[in-house]
């Protein structure tokens, strides 16, 4: 049964290639109808951004229902968030609700900026950052070579899906709708037994990492049965590396925080510095020291498979009379990453430590050190107002969800995939286990340790990662990493493909661990 399974599996992610390759080229292309219109038009010049992804997910509703990807209209739906949700099961395998793994299916469906015109003028017009390759006689294809983390043999280049949102993250979130019409049509022979699968395209992630994520867990798990509690949850991030391969399963990543410094002076003109108190110039210093205890590596931990943690200037904005002033006031964050063990309260306390805040504060300035808040309402107007902290986390590799994937790519494509020798960020033969090195929404799952709102069966095994807690996630996602945010973003449409044939078989194989 399982080689048949495998075989089944794979031979329908094949055949739907085509419609993986059109969907994903639609849901890049949506906000080129909406982009260069005035709201008065029905146009949003931040069409696909972060709480502007409207018009792509009511295309992914509608596109769900039509492939055959739910079995009812109503298994797919938006919930308050603005995160696009459907669920599959197999209502006739005779296993009750409560008894069966639930499986997540993970994507986020916002992009990055676009910077069209940039894509026109350096890749010299031949591709758009909406439309995809339009000709390809005009592409600079030394421009794209230099700027990409990892192209194929330029013979190969027609596997390719160019435009905003290819890698990062789109082609995952039509990887889980194409899979998920698979596990449908495979039901009879076992794909969804004792399963429950439910899919996500969510919302806001680029500037609120795990902020989907957030609100299941917040306003959906409290008080929930186990039929709605996941056993493990999947990533569909890009999990591909331009140098180790395309398709890696990602175990872990680390967290990551935003830490504000508003430094307040006295503003005065410039002709006169000595009747004022200069929070640029004081700021700066802030600024210099973090930067120089960041380099010495003072009180940042390593971690021998995440890594060690970081910090960084990260965004700044003054308010200042004019140009020849001494400027009021001075604000501006660290981008803090967190490895395992380390706590977002130290961090903050590292920063209110450093000696240029206490000469600020000596010099009559006043430092507020503190962690801002994202407030920007979503797509749907809901108002998420939680702090700028997205925990890390780390699945142990042991972990049966870990195996079953390993195993899963094993089955469906290990034996799909050229032989092994493949370079840089081609297809592997064998597995490839690993961690992230940016961020992804599962950020937005751990809770604290001590949290008891969320009812978790013992058997749902999940993990415990430093101080919070977490169903046992893993990344697998078509796109390579150092692709992502770059002009020219591509992915190429075999890993779509082994994606789609993977997400589909990692069901019934994870049951029967």
């Amino acid at each position: 049964m399982a080689v048949s399974l495998d075989a089944r599996v794979a031979e329908l992610a094949e055949r739907y290639r085509p419609l993986a390759r059109e969907m994903l080229a639609e849901v890049v292309r949506i906000p080129a109808d909406y982009v260069d219109k005035s709201p008065e038009q029905g146009g949003d010049p931040r069409c696909g951004l972060s709480n502007h992804e409207g018009p792509r997910l009511q295309y992914l509703k509608r596109k769900i229902v039509e492939i055959g990807a739910v079995r009812r209209p109503e298994d797919v739906d938006f919930d308050a968030f603005g995160n696009l949700v459907w669920t599959v099961e197999d209502e006739h395998d005779g296993i009750a609700k409560k008894d069966k793994k639930i499986i997540y299916l993970d994507g986020h469906s916002d992009t990055v900026r676009a910077l069209r015109p940039q894509w026109l003028e350096k890749i010299g017009g031949g591709i758009d950052a909406y439309d995809g390759l339009q000709d390809a006689a005009k592409v600079d294809k030394a421009f794209l070579q230099k700027e990409l983390g990892h192209l194929p043999p330029e013979g190969q280049w027609d596997r390719l899906l160019f435009g905003r949102g290819s890698a990062d993250q789109l082609g995952g979130v039509v990887a889980e709708a194409v899979a998920t019409k698979i596990l449908l049509e495979l039901a009879g022979e076992g794909a969804l037994k004792g399963a429950i699968v439910r899919a996500y395209a969510t919302a806001a992630e680029e500037d609120n990492d795990g902020g989907g994520p957030m609100y299941v867990v917040s306003k959906v798990w409290p008080g929930a049965g186990p039929e709605l509690i996941p056993d493990v949850v999947i990533l569909t991030e890009g999990t591909g590396d331009s140098r180790k391969g395309a398709l890696g399963i990602y175990r872990g990543q680390r967290g990551r925080m935003q830490i504000e410094v508003a430094v307040k002076g006295k503003s005065c003109h410039g002709s006169m510095p000595w009747e004022g108190k200069n929070p640029l110039e004081f700021g700066g210093a802030i600024v210099a020291e973090a930067a120089r205890r960041y380099d010495n590596r003072e009180g940042f931990l390593d971690h021998a498979f995440l890594g060690h943690g970081t910090r960084t200037a990260s965004w700044a904005t003054l308010e200042t009379p004019s140009d020849c002033a001494v400027p009021d006031r001075f604000v501006f964050r660290f981008d803090r990453r967190l490895t395992v063990g380390e706590t977002p309260q130290q961090a903050v306390a590292d920063v209110e430590a450093l000696d240029a805040v206490a000469a600020a504060r000596k010099a009559g300035l006043t430092v507020d050190i503190g962690v801002p808040r994202y407030q920007e309402p979503t797509w749907r107007g809901y108002s998420p107002d939680n702090p700028q902290i997205y925990m890390g986390w780390l699945t142990p590799e042991e972990h049966p969800a870990i195996q079953a994937a390993v195993r899963t790519y094993a089955g469906v494509v290990a034996p799909n995939v050229p032989e092994e020798g493949a370079q840089g960020g081609n297809l592997r033969k064998t597995a490839r286990v690993d961690r992230w090195i940016f961020s992804t929404d599962g950020v937005g799952f751990p809770l604290p340790v001590e949290d008891t709102t969320v009812a978790v069966p013992a058997r749902k095994a999940w993990v415990t990662s430093g101080a919070v807690k977490h169903p046992a996630m893993f990344g697998f996602g078509p796109g390579i990493e150092q692709n992502t945010h770059k002009i020219g973003e591509c992915v190429d449409e075999r890993e779509l493909q082994h994606a789609v044939a993977f997400l589909a078989r990692f069901p019934s194989i994870f049951v029967g661990m």
